[in-house]
């Protein structure tokens, strides 16, 4: 499904401090197509993803997310069927749960979107099998897990209602390197066999380097850059600019060209690295 903002200014609501969140924003999210959203904190790249699922309506021009158009006074016909296609997990799993169990918030989101009753216990059991966890997590409190076991159940509860849109908001705080990998291969599932389109905000850059197609940098609601990520990775003015930290794959390529004089091509995967580097570095 394919979003495009087209000119879009939101205005924050505290009527003692308004400012603009997003300023005139323009930006295509292609179809089938992993995003990446970085920049600095308050650039308003949380706001992006609350305009796309509706949450806020943009104080000026218009979101088109697949044929549902979001504007200012402008009514979505299907609030419901919207919503149900387009899942956002929280930077904050903590703050949605509500229920007293993980099969509870799992069947609320089921119960909400109106599935039938007979599918919903197996929907909530192929959801945890997807983030990796087991049936014994069903009767437990969501509030009484981890970080990284809260995130995987937040997104439990998007996956078990299919949605053609995810968003992720911080989705690596709480997760090990093996929750990590594990997330990975799973939204690499989510866009090759299931055609997701997928928009992560993270700092995480480890993560958006390995995961994402594009990525779009947020300065002060704007977009400051915007390109494939080896593009973005690489240029030196753009990560001392905006204090972004390289993916530690691409500071060693870095390195071993300023050490060796060896350029090695930019790699998605460690392995691949450690190839060319066999292959090159004597």
């Amino acid at each position: 499904m394919e979003i495009e903002f087209e000119n879009v200014t939101l205005v924050s609501s505290n009527v003692n401090a308004r400012k603009k969140v997003i300023n005139d924003l323009s930006v295509l999210i292609r179809n089938n197509q992993i995003t990446g959203i970085i920049g600095p904190s308050g650039s308003g790249k949380t706001a992006f993803l609350e305009l796309i699922n509706a949450l806020v309506f943009p104080t000026k021009g218009q979101i088109k997310v697949g044929n549902t158009i979001i504007g200012k006074g402008k009514k979505i016909e299907d609030l419901e069927k919207f919503r149900k296609n387009i899942g956002l997990v929280y930077q904050n799993p903590e703050m949605q749960f509500f229920n007293s169990t993980v099969r509870k918030e799992i069947e609320f989101a089921l119960v909400n979107f109106n599935f039938m009753v007979s599918e919903k216990d197996k929907r909530v059991l192929d959801a945890l099998k997807m983030v990796g966890l087991n049936e014994s997590y069903l009767e437990r409190n969501p509030l009484c897990l981890s970080k990284g076991e809260q995130k995987k159940v937040s997104l439990a509860i998007t996956l078990a209602y299919n949605p053609k849109v995810i968003l992720l908001d911080e989705p690596t705080l709480g997760l090990d390197d093996e929750g990590k990998r594990e997330l990975i291969k799973l939204l690499r599932m989510m866009k090759l066999r299931y055609n997701k389109t997928i928009v992560i905000v993270s700092n995480d850059t480890d993560f958006i380097h390995q995961i994402v197609d594009y990525i779009y940098v947020f300065d002060k609601g704007e977009i400051a850059y915007h390109g494939d990520k080896y593009t973005i990775f690489s240029d030196s003015e753009i990560i001392t600019q905006f204090d972004i930290r390289p993916p530690k794959i691409i500071e060693f390529v870095n390195k071993v060209k300023q050490i060796k004089g060896v350029k090695l091509g930019y790699r998605d995967d460690i392995d691949d690295l450690a190839k060319d580097v066999y292959r090159n570095v004597k």
